[in-house]
């Protein structure tokens, strides 16, 4: 059995910690002492242990420990739940499983997981369970992400591969050396940067745009909302029109080309299809010239600043950069296909601190100058089925089997689902449209979730199996997007009866004759010892000399040096020295910003080459008579997603105990708001309650309200007001286009009203009802 060590380690999505420990249990978690900005989000995680909300043993929805899958979904939300020993709950879990492989197929059985729930390698939710459902005969599986789908979709048809989108950004150093203007399409919130998928050893936004600031370089923030960058490094502000970031960048681009400032020479050797965007940006096929004062009446930004920032653009090296929140939108895909083409006219990519980056500051690790290595993790097996959806079409798949979808140039069906079994990740949280989302969850038979808190997920479940959280077990944490190799010790025992997903999966393979394919005959120790093992062999092969696994054990943190920035190789910079020679994995070989394949499939809101699609929902649409605000609903400053939302560090942050909405003191004045005043967001698909906090950084007819709050409705199970402040009960459910399938949740128009009805409490962190088997 692994020994902790007398000074613990912690590593999390949001940083790593020193443990320091008081009488056998965590009493304070203390940032990584080379970490410059430690997340406070781990304040929440020791409290959080043996809180109220803590599972305590497996749980069976009520009407289904009586009934079974004859229950129905009906009173999922609503019901209360018997407890159970584990025995009985995995001979309950298991027979279902078995049930429907045999009656319907393993097609029927969705495998959900949104991978967050911890950073280590082995105790990883999603891992975990692929690879125990792989062990029983597979499953529907999900593809992409709700943080990047659209860009997932669309930059591999531009550029080949996800290069400048998942690996290969331009790093932090060589921009501050080398770039002389940030040009922000949604700008570089730092409270984005406290979390990274796969932990992270030192949070590096602060300091690499301290560096680029004091070098001289300016930054130009195009974002809704002012605080996107954080004041202190006096950013130039453009409060655009949300979801027109397309449309400026357009006029960006008319002002290059009719102005001579375009590099005619890069785009004639690196790219293809230029000539074909040039009839529709100078308004040959359409009649519409997309010139500067075209792009200013779609997104609000004044005509002779567009014309400015292009002169100054083409001037200097700009390294242009799109948030991840800019493409969760309608036609999410085309601001990230234009920036590529605005950043080719430009001419700069391939070059030190010119061209484009999608993601910088959506998270912590992008931009850190990487490890040339794949990090070992748990093997997943193999998928015998075929089928899979795109990961935010969930609610399609169970109100929609056996109906036709299109994705990225395919046609496909919905499977049809009898059983969703979750571990890790929240879609209550996740998930736009809750009230129709909750619908969904209705259809399939059993539910099965794996949660260590009476969440949302587990108060919809049929049967709950409790899990340990990050301080209960032991781990090996590294990432793909940082430079750590970090032990995270177990420095609590387990809550209750609380088991690791490992054990769980382990006992329901057993039970279903997969006990060997899943395990291998190994435990928890067994399995880090040997991931260790394959990353002191790729490690060596870099140079690095590891130490034994006592050793790192022990120390708890191996921290790896950057190489100098003259070794870090921009974005694309072999392509551009040789573009044939180093030709991209594209059908032209070149960056297509005309794409032959894209114009197959004949989507109309994909088309060949970039353009200015007009959302559904935007201040510029008709609804906006009903709904005249624009809902912003970005990432959390006080969790990550909605962990810990019941902690005591994101408990601080609400007010009256719900979120906090932001909205412009003029908005406010219409509706004689004041600040702290409760609030009712409201459209045609739902309504929730939140907190006013007036502020003038967020533009006229935007309100921000951040996502993860747990979502509380007013009558359980059933689609009514939502009282805590969980925006997704008001976001639509529509794919950002037929190539991505992404989540458009930042198109979303409502109204905004002082709530004068009797307040209802927020219950969203109260455990539901347990009653005694009959």
């Amino acid at each position: 059995m692994l020994k902790t060590p007398a000074r613990p380690t912690v590593a999390t999505h949001w940083g790593t910690y020193r443990v320091r420990m008081s009488e056998g249990r965590p009493a304070e978690l203390e940032g990584f002492e080379q970490d410059p900005a430690p997340s406070p989000i781990a304040r929440s995680m020791i409290s959080a242990l043996d809180d109220p909300t803590r599972i305590e043993r497996p749980m069976i929805r009520a009407s289904f420990f009586e009934k079974g899958y004859r229950a129905t979904g009906a009173g999922r939300g609503a019901e209360p739940f018997v407890a159970v020993d584990w025995p009985e709950a995995i001979t309950i879990a298991a027979g279902e499983l078995d049930r429907v492989r045999k009656e319907h197929g393993n097609t029927a059985i969705f495998g959900g997981s949104y991978g967050w729930a911890s950073a280590g390698r082995f105790h990883h939710a999603q891992s975990q369970i692929h690879r125990f459902l792989n062990a029983i005969g597979g499953y529907t599986r999900s593809v992409g992400n709700y943080s990047y789908a659209a860009a997932d979709a669309i930059v591999p048809h531009v550029v080949g591969d996800r290069r400048g989108l998942v690996t290969d950004h331009t790093s932090w150093p060589v921009i501050a050396r080398h770039a002389r203007m940030l040009v922000l399409f949604g700008g570089l919130p730092l409270k984005n940067s406290q979390v990274s998928s796969g932990g992270i050893g030192r949070h590096i936004l602060a300091e690499s745009l301290e560096a680029f600031t004091a070098s001289g370089g300016e930054i130009v923030a195009i974002t809704p909302i002012r605080d996107d960058v954080d004041p202190g490094f006096r950013a130039g502000w453009l409060p655009i029109v949300p979801n027109t970031d397309t449309a400026l960048m357009l006029g960006l681009a008319h002002t290059l080309w009719s102005e001579g400032l375009h590099d005619e020479a890069f785009l004639t050797r690196c790219t293809t299809g230029f000539d074909r965007f040039l009839r529709y940006l100078s308004g040959e096929s359409d009649s519409t010239p997309k010139t500067a004062e075209w792009a200013a009446a779609i997104c609000g930004v004044d005509a002779e600043a567009i014309r400015v920032l292009a002169r100054k653009m083409a001037h200097q090296r700009t390294m242009i950069m799109v948030a991840w929140a800019v493409q969760r939108a309608d036609h999410g895909e085309q601001p990230c296909w234009m920036a590529i083409t605005l950043a080719a006219m430009l001419g700069q990519i391939g070059l030190p601190g010119g061209g484009f980056g999608i993601g910088y500051g959506s998270v912590n690790g992008i931009g850190v100058p990487t490890l040339d290595l794949s990090w070992p993790s748990l093997g997943q097996g193999t998928n015998p089925v075929d089928e899979f959806i795109p990961v935010a079409r969930i609610s399609d798949l169970l109100l929609k089997p056996g109906e036709p979808y299109q994705f990225n140039g395919q046609d496909r069906r919905y499977p049809d689902t009898r059983i969703v079994y979750w571990a890790g990740g929240n879609p209550f949280h996740h998930q736009q449209n809750l009230n129709r989302f909750l619908e969904a969850w209705k259809r399939p038979e059993v539910t099965i979730v794996h949660e260590s808190w009476w969440n949302p997920l587990a108060r919809h479940a049929d049967i709950v199996l409790p899990v340990t959280t990050q301080l209960e077990r032991n781990d090996i944490v590294c990432s793909s997007r940082d430079r750590i190799l970090a032990a995270s010790h177990r420095v609590s025992a387990p809550f209750g009866q609380a088991r690791n997903d490992y054990d769980i999966f382990s006992a329901l393979a057993d039970a279903l004759d997969a006990g060997a394919a899943f395990t291998e005959g190994r435990g928890e120790e067994d399995w880090l010892r040997s991931l260790y093992e394959k990353a002191q062999v790729r490690l060596s092969a870099l140079g690095f000399n590891p130490p034994d696994f006592e050793t790192f054990w022990e120390e708890g943190v191996l921290l790896f040096s950057e190489p100098e920035p003259e070794q870090q190789r921009p974005l694309l910079d072999a392509f551009r020295q040789d573009p044939i020679g180093n030709a991209l994995p594209t059908p032209s070989g070149k960056i297509e910003i005309w794409s032959d394949r894209i114009a197959s499939f004949g989507y109309d809101d994909c088309r060949g080459h970039p353009a200015w699609l007009e959302p559904r929902e935007w201040l510029g649409a008709g609804k906006a008579a009903q709904f005249p605000l624009h809902l912003i609903s970005n990432q959390p400053k006080t969790k990550l997603h909605s962990q810990y939302d019941q902690g005591s560090h994101s408990r601080a942050a609400k007010i009256r105990g719900r979120e906090p909405v932001r909205i412009n003191p003029t908005d406010a004045a219409v509706r004689r708001i004041g600040d702290g005043d409760i609030v009712r967001l409201f459209n045609d698909r739902g309504a929730c309650l939140a907190a006013a906090v007036l502020s003038d950084a967020v533009r006229p007819g935007v309100l921000q309200l951040a996502t993860g709050a747990w979502y509380d409705p007013t009558a359980p199970g059933t689609a009514s007001l939502e009282k805590h402040g969980n925006p997704n009960v008001l976001t639509h459910d529509l794919g950002t286009s037929r190539l991505g399938q992404g989540p458009s949740a930042q198109s979303c128009l409502v109204e905004i009203e002082r709530y004068t009805g009797e307040l209802p409490p927020v219950t969203a962190f109260d455990p539901p009802s347990i009653v005694n088997r009959s």
